[in-house]
């Protein structure tokens, strides 16, 4: 991957023949930046987008789109009604000395806030979550479920033309390049080669796309984030929010120490975009800085021994904008990205691709290795946990890597990585080296390179107690999440099966990650601080360009997403000067030219 530059300084003669004037400028339009940017617009302020790529959406359109709202609308509309305190609860134990009552107050009250502007004001509608428990149930205050929901399938025709400019979901997840939503939909795809009914499903969903194709050049039904950003898109075309793509943010304009616009596009399109009430950074963090991965990510010392999911374009810009203007960077975040396996996948160009293992991980019948062949995770808790027990296990100095391994009737089922199950062909996989494949435990491990003694040892005391449902070693199964991660018709145990049958799979993963925690230090009302401690004027960031209030900690799925989306939300209110409707946060609201004091 190659390092992505800093800040270009435009042509003096562009800057001047170039110029506009609008309340709010918005870096980015991932769900966080459009968040933004739909609320200002709403509150009556005239916003300005400006997004790096030619497409928009940003990680978030390649995204499951799912965010962890607890208290949501829709879990209280089931009848999942819980008191503030227990997600608070669940917090304080979760994010320990990282935890703060400002910022987590504010997700907790505004969040259910969030949905219900969005829901009645907007194209944006959900469906709940109100089955995806937290990660960890054994902590105080842990959920079985009505924290989470995520964007309702959208049909992308509603677009029009604009459906052109959205990110494409990630081919390398999505077959044909049609997203499949988590839950039944893709039970019905797991189950098409079983189930009739799941192969109507499966078969009706295909032929639909193929039909979307033909006539429109790509799918139109949009799931996961895909719809979320489509949604968001539709509600800021509704209300008249600019959005200028392929315009990359070179500097911000400061002016008697406020932030009031910024210089941002491309060739003979660059610009000074002079903003009444200030800039918004939300251009996703900093998944392709190598400088910046080389100084935060310890396993990767030169930034180049981690891999990321994200689009090549978030290459940590919005972050050297806020520092240049005086922001502070947190680097005391416990991880400063957000951790997951990740295999790297050949291209047809030559390079490669990484492939984020977010499914397969649970489903009964697989197990990861190190080179040693043992193995040093429970792999059906979550990507980011089984990360940090991969960085755990590996020594200083060697290289951050371990194998999946399964036997052919699981890779035929579930799929492994890439590799998809029945009926996708092995054979190319196997001939770009992606995909390893031995007759025996031996032979498997001597095409990966693994110690044959210790992974013939690991498979036979796994599969000993596998045969019973157990895995005393590590404990797949033991949580709700590992559960509902798995596979509810296997018996007894969802996430435990024996791997037996040959011939036998293997996929190398490596370090990774979906996005990045560290970022700019913000206040609750997402304004970005300086060295002090001071919200420096007419500046904000939201997303992954504000440091993670979870503090490099990740309770639940969704912990990017919903705050995002909720922080979006209240900057949009602080910059309009609008309350925020609460109970216990002092609204911090100041007219747009007067200096805001924590």
């Amino acid at each position: 991957m190659n390092q992505h530059p800093g800040p270009i300084a435009p042509s003096g003669a562009a800057q001047q023949n170039a110029t506009r004037t609008c309340d709010l400028v918005v870096v980015g339009s991932g769900a966080g930046g459009l968040a933004t940017a739909v609320t200002a617009a709403f509150l009556g302020l005239e916003v300005v987008v400006v997004e790096k790529d030619a497409k928009i959406g940003g990680t978030t359109a390649w995204s499951g789109g799912w965010m962890w709202i607890p208290r949501n609308p829709l879990a209280m509309e089931a009848g999942i009604v819980e008191d503030i305190e227990a997600p608070r609860t669940y917090l304080k134990a979760e994010l320990g000395n990282a935890y703060d009552e400002a910022l987590v107050t504010m997700l907790l009250e505004q969040g259910p806030r969030m949905v219900d502007f969005f829901r009645r004001n907007t194209s944006l509608a959900f469906v709940d979550g109100n089955a995806v428990p937290d990660f960890h149930d054994t902590s105080p205050g842990a959920a079985k479920g009505g924290r989470s929901l995520c964007a309702a399938p959208f049909d992308g025709r509603l677009l029009g033309a604009r459906m052109a400019d959205l990110r494409a979901p990630l081919d390398l997840l999505s077959p044909f390049g049609m997203g499949i939503a988590a839950g039944r939909d893709m039970h019905h795809f797991l189950e098409a080669t079983r189930n009739p009914s799941s192969f109507c499903h499966a078969a009706g969903r295909i032929l639909r796309h193929v039909i979307d194709v033909t006539r429109h050049g790509r799918g139109m039904k949009l799931v996961n984030g895909n719809a979320l950003i489509a949604r968001l898109l539709k509600s800021a075309d509704d209300l008249g929010v600019t959005i200028l793509a392929s315009s990359p943010a070179h500097e911000l304009l400061v002016e008697g120490g406020r932030v009031c616009g910024i210089v941002a596009g491309s060739g003979a399109t660059v610009q000074e975009i002079h903003a009444r009430r200030g800039v918004v950074l939300a251009s996703g963090g900093f998944p392709h800085d190598l400088a910046r991965k080389a100084a935060l990510f310890p396993h990767a010392p030169t930034g180049r021994e981690h891999w990321s999911a994200a689009p090549q374009t978030n290459g940590g810009d919005g972050i050297r904008l806020g520092e240049a203007a005086g922001g502070c960077l947190r680097t005391d975040l416990s991880d400063a990205g957000a951790w997951a396996p990740v295999s790297l996948v050949p291209q047809a160009d030559g390079t490669t691709a990484s492939y984020p293992h977010l499914v397969e991980r649970a489903k009964p019948g697989l197990i990861m290795v190190r080179r040693d062949g043992r193995r040093f995770a429970n792999e059906a808790d979550s990507y980011h946990d089984v990360m940090r027990g991969l960085l755990a296990a590996t020594p200083p100095g060697a290289p951050v890597e371990a194998w999946m391994i399964c036997d052919h009737p699981f890779q035929r089922h579930y799929g492994l990585g890439r590799t998809r199950p029945r009926p996708f062909p092995l054979r190319p996989w196997l001939a770009n080296g992606y995909l390893k494949r031995g007759n025996s435990f031996a032979e498997l491990a001597r095409a990966c390179g693994i110690d044959a003694d210790g992974l013939e040892q690991t498979l036979t005391e796994y599969n000993h107690a596998a045969a019973r449902g157990e895995d005393p070693a590590f404990g797949r199964g033991s949580s709700l999440y590992n559960r509902v991660q798995g596979d509810a018709a296997h018996r007894p145990n969802p996430c435990v099966a024996p791997i037996t049958h040959g011939p036998f799979y293997a996929v190398k993963v490596v370090a990774g990650s979906l996005g990045t925690f560290a970022g700019l230090a913000t206040d609750a009302h997402a304004r970005v601080l300086d060295a002090s401690g001071t919200p420096i004027a007419g500046l904000y960031a939201v997303g992954n360009d504000m440091s993670s209030m979870m503090g490099g900690r990740y309770p639940a799925g969704g912990i990017t997403l919903g705050p995002a989306m909720t922080f979006g939300f209240v900057a949009a209110h602080h910059a309009s000067g609008t309350p925020l409707s609460s109970d216990t946060i002092d609204s911090g609201q100041r007219p747009p030219g007067e200096s805001h004091a924590l």
